[in-house]
């Protein structure tokens, strides 16, 4: 029997150190992208394209890395930054926007600005910096959010800057996705802006689909594996049209969702194991009934749940990492629908059942020792009923 001992490599976002049989593809975008000096003159953009599953999104992630490697040696004391966002899922210019910004702002909420603020603060916070960056933009899928407004801003960066002030420091911007979609983006982008040529990936075939699952599950194992795990994984992806992304879908769910439960085959064992509060699952749970919730009435279910333990609620910016953590575990989805105040509403869609989740408790699962907010604490099961506590003189404020 066997356990993956290094679960966050069979993760979505990982990228290998090698790309089985995308090598030359990622040195031909590194080439394109021509840092830490290219020679034409920005926007520095380039667009990867292929059929779901045929690794643009991994091609164009390691040659992002690269291009960051290659800054940091050729400048020492810099430190370049990678932003990598998936297009989809995202609720429109809107949800990408923000998404880019809460990796540069933890705690940003998007809530109630336009989409040309967003953008502003991300150009305004890259320049302010001064690092070189890498900005990724992958999973573009026809129906996903538009990036045409995004894609823009990055070209032309003085509209969203202040006034004197001009360019940014050196940023290159790629895309990954469908032929489909990302030739529609290109199309919609308008005169003036292009994403073309396009670095185009054939499909896996079974043999190179069966090396790339083969080597992640065994980096993700550390030992061999079963090849009929291989081999049902390759055969189910191939029949689908999913590739590369179906096939890794299949193991995961396989070594460590809730098939293996049943199966007894695996131990089981999550991908991320999150340092999130249980009080805090508790509320999300009771606030989505399975489905989704509204940001604020997460909020109000941890407030009551936390007092309940003798616990302060939790701020409002410390809550919100909370969701962000949940949701680079791939456990749940942040959506901006139209309504609420501002004319949008922040929800919270599950993307995986809360029995299924895999969280460690952090310190503040504990009660806090002493401090007038605790509170007392609920007696324990079988317990005798805590004596009152003694009343102090009343003081009167006048």
């Amino acid at each position: 029997m066997l356990a993956a001992s290094h679960p966050e490599v069979l993760a979505l976002d990982w990228v290998p150190p090698v790309l089985p049989h995308r090598e030359a593809e990622v040195a031909d975008v590194v080439r394109r992208l021509d840092a830490p000096n290219p020679v034409a003159p920005p926007p520095w953009q380039l667009a990867v394209v292929g059929a779901p599953g045929a690794g643009s999104s991994a091609v164009v992630r390691r040659a992002a890395r690269i291009v960051a490697d290659t800054l940091r040696a050729s400048r020492p004391g810099v430190v370049p930054r990678v932003l990598a966002v998936r297009a989809a899922g995202r609720r429109g210019p809107h949800g990408a926007a923000t998404a880019l910004l809460q990796q540069l702002d933890e705690g940003f909420d998007g809530r109630g600005f336009p989409v040309s603020e967003i953008l502003a603060g991300v150009l305004r916070r890259l320049r302010r910096e001064g690092r070189p960056t890498v900005v990724v933009l992958d999973d573009v899928r026809v129906g996903g959010p538009d990036l045409a407004p995004v894609v823009k801003a990055f070209a032309a960066p003085d509209r969203f800057l202040p006034e004197g002030e001009s360019g940014l420091p050196p940023t290159w911007l790629l895309l990954a996705g469908t032929p489909e979609a990302i030739g529609g983006l290109d199309r919609a982008l308008g005169a003036g802006y292009s994403l073309r040529p396009f670095v185009p990936l054939a499909p896996y075939d079974a043999r190179e689909l069966a090396a790339i699952v083969r080597d992640r599950v065994e980096r993700a194992a550390g030992v061999g594996v079963p090849g009929d795990l291989i081999a049902a994984a390759v055969g189910r992806a191939m029949e689908e049209g999913g590739g590369a992304a179906r096939a890794l879908e299949i193991v995961r769910r396989r070594l460590l969702g809730t098939a293996l439960r049943a199966e007894g085959i695996w131990p089981p064992r999550a991908v991320f194991e999150v340092s999130v509060e249980a009080h805090v699952v508790r509320a999300i749970d009771a606030a989505a009934r399975g489905r989704a919730a509204r940001l604020s009435e997460v909020r109000r279910w941890e407030g009551q749940l936390a007092r309940e333990r003798g616990l302060r609620p939790l701020p409002a910016t410390t809550l919100w990492r909370r969701i962000v953590r949940l949701e680079q575990a791939g456990y749940v989805r942040r959506e901006i629908r139209p309504g609420g105040v501002g004319g949008t509403l922040s929800v919270l869609k599950l993307l995986q059942p809360v029995e299924e989740w895999l969280t460690v408790p952090t310190p503040t699962d504990n009660p806090r020792a002493g401090g007038p907010w605790t509170g007392p604490r609920p007696p324990s099961a079988g317990a005798p009923p805590a004596a009152p506590l003694p009343l102090g003189p009343s003081v009167r404020v006048g």
